[in-house]
Parts: C-alpha cells; structure tokens; sequence
C-alpha cells in the first residue's frame, strides 16, 4: 500500500504499477537461498554472514527473470538495497542509476520497517519515522522521492497501516 500510493503520487508510469507491485511482493524472495542460521540468527551478523545476506537480490533477480509476466519486477527485487549516495548493494548504484521503482519501495519498505515491530527493533511512532526518512534524504533515499513522500497526509499512511493489519 505505501509503495502503490507513493508511486501514484510521484507520477510514477501507470502501466507500470502492476511490475512495481509484484516487486514488492517479491523483493526477498532471494531470502530462500540464504541458510537459516543466517536468515534466523538471533543477534548481529558477523562480516562473512552479512556478505551472504548481500547475496539475496541477486538470486531473487535470478529467480524471478524466469518468469515471464514477472520480468518487469526484477529491477524491484535485485536493486531495492541501492542508495541513493551510492552506497547501496548489489551494484552501488547511485542517484538516477536506481531504477524509480526500486526508490520508490526503498523508501516506503523503510517507513514500513521502523512504523512495525520487528523481532529486532521496536516501532516508532509513524510522525519520527517521517522525520527518519527526511533526514535521510539525499543519502539513503531519492530526495525528490522524499518530497512526494512529505507532502501525503500523514493520515494516508495511518490508513494503509490500519488496512495491512486488518
């Protein structure tokens, strides 16, 4: 919910909509080539487990370019860990490099991580996690992408929160 209505209110290509969200469905589907005991870990991840852990969009690009009607996601899954400085993985992509999709969900699966509890960290109310994101602008997210972000009320998040745990 918050990748498509981000997306609508950035512009972003109708007749993409439908690629950007089997992207987001599938973003982690490379997780199932990751062993367990990393993916289950209790605590942090030693250097050569996160190097593992990097490896999963590019097998979830592997996975999902060998489907057909599924093709138009893989710029979702295999680059939704790109940042915007260029500090992102699989590539280091930067800036316009990042496909407008994978920023897209980059950013809403982010407000997504910190507005849940996660096993790992606790949610935080959805009006800091704004304030995260734009903060994080320019580095970590699409400072455009950050714009169209701010200028949606609150309230459309509150509501897509809401419905998702319904």
């Amino acid at each position: 919910g918050y990748s498509l209505t981000l997306a609508q209110a950035h512009g972003f290509p109708a007749a993409g909509l439908r690629d950007l969200e089997h992207g987001v469905l599938l973003h982690d589907i490379g997780k199932i080539g990751i062993p367990d005991a990393i993916l289950l870990k209790p605590g942090p991840l030693t250097p050569a487990e996160w190097k593992i852990m990097r490896t999963h969009p590019e097998i979830g690009r592997q996975l999902v370019e060998q489907v057909p009607f599924l093709r138009g996601a893989v710029p979702i899954v295999y680059h939704h860990h790109e940042r915007w400085d260029g500090t992102g993985y699989p590539l280091g992509l930067k800036g316009d490099d990042i496909p407008l999709g994978a920023r897209i969900f980059a950013l809403a699966d982010a407000f997504d991580a910190m507005t849940f509890d996660r096993p790992y960290s606790q949610a935080i109310p959805l009006e800091d996690a704004r304030r995260e994101i734009q903060r994080s602008a320019g580095t970590h997210f699409d400072p455009r992408v950050v714009e169209t972000f701010l200028r949606l009320p609150l309230e459309v998040f509150e509501t897509i929160r809401r419905q998702s745990v319904e």
